[in-house]
């Protein structure tokens, strides 16, 4: 009787549907799993070979006088002082107006555009704003102030780099002041608080780190862009402050000297390309960590 029951329950749980639920979601889990395995290798395949690329050829060539000499002509020696130079102003100028501007404006997304059309289309044109080919920035540019001026100039590139910072750091800015909680701003306004010192002494330093992240991503993002420098400051062989002017600069330098049939140049734009990748990583490396504390 036992051994007839126990037959039975064995046929009756074969025939189960459940089971065949089961078998068939937990084989769909494994086979996403396997493809999302590979996806991640395969991302981390040419992520590792661009970085062993260029440890390799660019490694070699990374040396003091980099950072001392500026750009040489044809088969002289010298090193890329001038471009670094105009790529720390630019980028420096671009930061310090998109920045200020993208808070701003995260700002009022977060705190007075919760209601009317306004923020949401604000938002909507912010992010496409935030995936526009940065050659359409720099052609953008180069109508409004290149044309008009008559000469390319490190005041146009940085103008071209600003419009770059400014979508991230407003998404970045109305994300981080979403997550402060309510309370914190009740608890300011009970205490009499205006609306314009709850968000600078309460919201601000609340989201302070996730703001200083966004902007870090932002710097990330224009120190390795040549399109729109092409178009706005162009380049120059000189060391040179003068914003009014063509100025050189890293990812223009990269590009002329890759291209070039002469072997010095082609090791200086493998020496750039380094030099920008480590920046660009050690900067990602800066924003997580903030973005951890937060």
């Amino acid at each position: 009787m036992n051994t007839t029951t126990a037959t039975t329950s064995q046929a009756n749980s074969a025939i189960n549907p459940g089971n065949w639920i089961y078998r068939r979601r937990h084989m769909r889990n494994k086979v996403m799993l396997v493809l999302s395995s590979a996806a991640l290798l395969f991302g981390l395949f040419w992520l590792v070979w661009i970085l062993f690329t260029l440890a390799v050829k660019g490694g070699g060539s990374l040396s003091f006088s980099l950072f001392t000499e500026k750009t040489p002509g044809p088969g002289e020696s010298g090193g890329l002082a001038n471009a670094l130079i105009g790529s720390v102003l630019m980028s420096g100028v671009g930061t310090a107006i998109g920045t200020p501007i993208g808070i701003l404006a995260g700002t009022y997304l977060a705190e007075y555009g919760q209601r009317g059309w306004l923020a949401p289309a604000t938002r909507f044109l912010n992010d496409v704003l935030l995936s526009a080919p940065s050659i359409v920035i720099g052609l953008f540019i180069y109508a409004i102030v290149v044309a008009n001026s008559g000469h390319y100039s490190g005041w146009a590139g940085s103008f071209a780099l600003a419009i770059l910072v400014i979508p991230v750091v407003v998404r970045t800015t109305d994300n981080m002041l979403a997550l402060v909680p309510n309370s914190l701003r009740e608890a300011a306004s009970a205490l009499g608080c205006p609306k314009w010192r709850v968000i600078t002494l309460v919201c601000y330093k609340a989201a302070m780190s996730g703001i200083l992240t966004g902007v870090l991503l932002a710097v990330a993002r224009i120190a390795g862009e040549t399109a729109p420098l092409l178009f706005t400051a162009l380049s120059n062989q000189f060391t040179s402050w003068n914003m009014n002017a063509p100025m050189a600069n890293l990812p223009v330098v990269i590009y002329q000297y890759a291209a070039s049939p002469f072997k010095d140049w082609n090791e200086l734009a493998w020496a750039g390309a380094t030099l920008i990748t480590l920046l660009v990583l050690a900067l990602n490396i800066l924003a997580r960590n903030l973005f951890r504390k937060q």
